[in-house]
C-alpha cells in the first residue's frame, strides 16, 4: 500500500506535466504521455516475471519444522492468469468489434431506419465475443 502513496503524486504530477506541456507543444505532450506508458508497461512486466517465477513463501509450524515445498501451488494461479488473459482479450476484441459495427449500424439506420432491429443484431453478435471469453475462463477457473 505504501508504494500507491509514492505513486499516485508522481502519477498527479506527470499527467498534470503532460497536461501543461499540451498547450504549449502537442506533440511533445503525446511522446511524453507514450513514454509515461511504456515505462508502466515494462515495469508491468517486470512485476509479472518476477511474481511468476517466484517460489512458494512457507512458515513452519516452529523454530525448527522442515518446510515441506507444495509441488501444485503455481498451477492455481496460472490458471487464474489465463482466466485473466483470456477475459481482457475477449473484452478488448468485443470492444473494436462493437465499435466499427456500431458506427456502421448507426450510419445504416440514418439512412434507413427500418434496418434497426438487423443492425443491432450484428452489433449483439460482436458482444458475444466477450461472453465466449468469460465463458472460457470460468471453465479455467473450475479447473484451478
Amino acid at each position: 500500500m505504501g508504494a500507491w502513496w509514492i505513486a499516485l503524486p508522481v502519477l498527479a504530477g506527470g499527467v498534470g506535466a503532460a497536461l501543461g506541456l499540451r498547450r504549449l507543444r502537442p506533440g511533445a505532450a503525446l511522446r511524453l504521455l507514450a513514454a509515461g506508458g511504456g515505462l508502466l508497461l515494462v515495469g508491468a512486466a517486470v512485476v509479472g516475471t518476477v511474481a511468476l517465477t517466484a517460489g512458494t513463501a512457507l512458515a513452519g509450524a516452529g523454530a525448527g519444522a522442515a518446510a515441506q515445498p507444495d509441488s501444485g501451488a503455481g498451477a492455481g494461479g496460472m490458471a487464474l492468469l489465463a482466466a485473466a488473459i483470456a477475459v481482457a482479450g475477449s473484452s478488448i476484441g468485443a470492444a473494436i468489434a462493437v465499435a466499427y459495427t456500431g458506427a456502421a449500424a448507426l450510419a445504416a439506420m440514418s439512412e434507413r431506419p427500418e434496418m434497426f432491429g438487423r443492425a443491432m443484431v450484428i452489433v449483439g453478435l460482436a458482444e458475444g465475443i466477450a461472453i465466449y471469453g468469460l465463458i472460457v475462463a470460468i471453465i479455467l477457473i473450475g479447473q484451478a
